[in-house]
């Protein structure tokens, strides 16, 4: 019996079900290793059991151990006949189900207890193993190298569809089966929208150009943004960018153990509040990945839940002003635990240089300074190795210290 399923059932044990059934596909990959677009996961202290389809059966055979595998186009049958067999009363479900699904659960089901479970799966992907940290880390490095291609395409006169696809094609070059989410290119105005859509306007010089992107590397996702200047920084730019970029250092800057989903967000959210922009922060601090571009957890300012080691988190602290530009650095980290102590620090898997042109170096602080230079440093010595002379040249400028 894999660990996933044995801190399954531990929990299960702790909300006394005798069974939990699991429809959301990326939790019964998560659970069983099997992917496919019809699975459906059972789960009781004796028995475990995949049901799909004939289309599936071979896959699911040679990817998945410790389930009984079960070919049915109907798994509420499969599951009602497993459940009377067993004697069994009290029988878990996510959910985020259909009320139409709910009601042939009814039926299937009739006389026994059908207990909805929220998120009861998705609590147990929040903490990553070494495996799947090292499978993000993978994803994370194509679209790190595809940012990097993508600022010798980027010219004035470019669209912002055609850098968006030369990203998003470029990292599928580079062994990625997919996108994250629609990639997010914005110049201009229209980066004044933290979500917004590429469209056919060339981007200009003078202008900010935000890119949020990422790739799906077997089947987990990266994420990260960068926002870079083409030519001439205004000084309300520079400041901006400077505030951005404080609020997302300081948070990695103070991670230390016992540190609150309350204070990921509070940290860089009162740097921007200090500087008078609290207004133009309009999302929050940023989210789990992993299967999903969004998942726990999430920073609510009124939690009581702490980071735990091996969380995979975005750091993507904006400010966004409408009628002008927006500007957002996004950073996805993975909290690391000392062996005695716990969680103590943040990893960045974003190894991407941080564009040096909008920098006001006159108003950073020494710490600020020192942060910066820190993470140039490490872009440069993780990357340099796989550089060739003329690449780590242009890599040591870019990340050049302060």
């Amino acid at each position: 019996m894999n660990k996933r399923v044995q801190a399954f059932l531990a929990k299960m044990q702790e909300k006394e079900l005798d069974g939990i059934i699991i429809n959301n596909l990326k939790n019964v990959y998560y659970l069983t290793g099997f992917w496919g677009s019809n699975g459906t996961v059972f789960i009781s202290r004796d028995r475990q059991v995949l049901v799909t389809d004939s289309r599936y059966i071979i896959a699911a055979k040679q990817e998945v151990t410790g389930f009984e595998i079960v070919a049915d186009r109907d798994e509420l049958a499969v599951i009602a006949g497993i459940v009377k067999d067993m004697g069994l009363s009290r029988i878990g479900f996510e959910d985020e189900i259909s009320v139409s699904y709910y009601h042939r659960m009814q039926a299937a089901f009739e006389g026994l207890d059908l207990l909805p479970q929220t998120q009861f799966v998705e609590a147990l992907r929040m903490i990553k193993d070494e495996k799947e940290i090292a499978t993000i880390r993978k994803a994370c490095s194509i679209s790190n190298q595809a940012f990097h291609d993508a600022l010798d395409f980027i010219k004035p006169g470019k669209t912002e569809i055609e850098i968006a696809n030369f990203l998003d094609f470029r990292m599928r070059e580079l062994g990625a089966s997919g996108l994250s989410f629609d990639t997010i290119l914005a110049s201009g105005i229209n980066s004044s929208k933290p979500h917004a859509h590429p469209m056919h306007k060339p981007v200009e010089l003078g202008e900010a150009i935000t890119m949020d992107f990422g790739c799906l590397y077997d089947h987990y996702v990266s994420d990260m943004t960068r926002t870079i200047y083409l030519g001439h920084v205004s000084d309300e730019q520079a400041e901006i960018y400077n505030t951005v970029l404080k609020a997302n250092q300081a948070l990695i800057d103070q991670a230390k153990a016992g540190l609150g989903f309350c204070d990921f967000d509070k940290i860089p959210r009162d740097i921007i509040i200090e500087a008078g922009y609290g207004d133009y922060f309009t999302h929050g601090i940023g989210h789990g990945i992993g299967l999903d571009i969004h998942e726990e957890p999430y920073f609510s300012q009124t939690s009581k839940e702490v980071i735990k080691s091996g969380m995979v988190l975005t750091d993507e602290p904006g400010i966004y002003i409408e009628g002008s530009h927006g500007i957002r650095v996004e950073n996805l980290v993975v909290s690391v635990k000392d062996e005695q102590e716990g969680f103590l620090h943040f990893d960045s898997l974003t190894i991407v240089p941080l564009d040096p042109e909008p920098l006001n170096v006159d108003i950073m602080e020494e710490r600020d300074k020192q942060l910066y230079n820190e993470y140039q440093a490490m872009v440069y010595k993780t990357l340099s190795p796989y550089l060739d002379d003329e690449e780590k040249k242009w890599l040591l400028n870019e990340t050049r210290a302060i």
